[in-house]
């Protein structure tokens, strides 16, 4: 895809008609002090308001600001991942809509992407405007991602990032990845992450959109992603390893238990009365059904093409 702007910022939302156009004219202000080319991709998640109306509107008066608007609610992986396969900037910088991210860093990160040859920067909210009963979940979270990512970032579910446009070519959201952009870049071959501090404000219209099942869904989509990373491509690796050891620890039970009652103690109880035949019995068949999940991940894997559909509503200025 040819590379038209100097910069994508592309914006998630749901429900946000109050903060979009004073959202739009910040980007804008931005954009022409620092005589950037840009679009702004407003990815519109199945809202039930008047968010697409805004964003008719503001298309009318700017040919830059363009339009996605989904059929349903998928979430914000979808929606960013719409965004990213749109999205023809050299730079692609990523925000929520709700004016808690700051359009005066997009400079410098534009700077260091371009200048410094970042493949990723993320941005750190230091200081939160956020309860305590978000802050201290938040900080364990991310605490767990480093430890198992090996990526030490302070903030991975930060909604303010930027990312060369190879990157967000690369990868592929869906579920709740939105939270692991950075660890799916790495697992891509994008190695060159970094972290930049930025401005966290307070909400000033609505209310936030992330409930409590966000506690369950983001430690069971980082396994994922920890999984995926390591044996995305080759799952026989897992599957096959741990398989073959269960089977052979079952099988070498039932052989030492056959070659005692055989050859040292005929007198013995019989093998079936043991509850060593038991344990082996169940080492061997669950070995075996590890064996074949990664036999079956494989052929899967061999065979699988195409990505997710999302049904798109309706588009403005977007190819």
């Amino acid at each position: 895809m040819e590379l038209k702007y100097d910069i994508s910022v592309v914006v998630p939302l749901l429900n946000e008609e109050e903060s979009l156009p004073e959202l739009h004219s910040w980007i804008v202000k931005v954009m022409k002090e620092n005589n950037f080319s840009y679009e702004i991709l407003f990815i519109d998640d199945g809202s039930k308001d008047g968010s697409w109306k805004v964003v008719e509107g503001l298309n009318s008066k700017d040919e830059n600001a363009k339009g996605i608007k989904f059929q349903r609610n998928y979430g914000k992986s979808a929606a960013l991942q719409n965004g990213f396969e749109a999205a023809q900037g050299r730079v692609v910088i990523t925000m929520d809509a709700d004016l808690q991210d700051s359009p005066d860093e997009i400079p410098e990160l534009h700077r260091l992407i371009i200048e410094e040859d970042y493949d990723v920067i993320s941005g750190w909210k230091k200081k939160r405007f956020d309860p305590i009963t978000k802050t201290i979940p938040t900080k364990l979270y991310n605490w767990a991602a480093r430890v198992i990512t090996g990526i030490k970032l302070h903030d991975f579910n930060c909604g303010l990032k930027a990312y060369k446009n190879a990157v967000v070519k690369s990868i592929e959201l869906y579920g709740d990845m939105h939270r692991y952009i950075p660890p799916l870049a790495k697992y891509a071959g994008f190695n060159k992450i970094g972290e930049k501090i930025v401005q966290h404000q307070a909400r000033k219209y609505g209310t936030t959109k992330f409930g409590l099942n966000r506690f369950i869904n983001g430690p069971l989509d980082l396994m994922t992603v920890a999984f995926m990373g390591k044996f995305g491509k080759k799952p026989m690796h897992f599957f096959g390893i741990i398989g073959t050891i269960l089977f052979f620890i079952g099988f070498g039970i039932f052989a030492y238990l056959g070659i005692e009652k055989l050859f040292v103690n005929s007198n013995a109880k019989l093998i079936a009365d043991r509850t060593e035949f038991f344990i082996a019995l169940a080492a061997m068949v669950i070995g075996s059904q590890f064996f074949l999940a990664g036999f079956i991940a494989e052929l899967i894997g061999r065979n699988a093409s195409g990505r997710n559909v999302y049904l798109i509503e309706k588009k403005i200025n977007v190819d």
